[in-house]
């Protein structure tokens, strides 16, 4: 029996290559927002040179709300991108339009 109800014989569905390249953009984006979030948060809040092999209390605090806001404004900005998008506006406020 395959693993996850799968399996490769004549009952398996066919793949989406659609669903797959919306998955593989999704990934792209989240592994792409870690790196951002990884690297600003690192800079910001450990010093270039540190003598303990743990984060201390303020390190650890610094993090924590470094990555808090950057989530929160990457939600802020994704719901008013949406919200521009439903609208029939799109953009960003503020940016002008690419055009062609």
């Amino acid at each position: 029996m395959a693993m996850w109800g799968g399996g490769f014989g004549a009952g398996s569905q066919a793949v989406n290559p659609q669903n797959i390249a919306v998955a593989e953009q999704e990934l792209e984006m989240v592994t792409d927002l870690f790196n951002r979030i990884s690297n600003v948060c690192y800079n910001k809040c450990i010093p270039p040179k540190y003598a303990e092999d743990t984060l201390n209390k303020g390190e650890s605090v610094c993090i924590d709300r470094c990555v808090a806001k950057f989530m929160d404004v990457n939600l802020k900005i994704s719901e008013l991108l949406q919200k521009r998008g439903q609208e029939g506006g799109g953009g960003v406020p503020g940016v002008p339009a690419a055009t062609s």
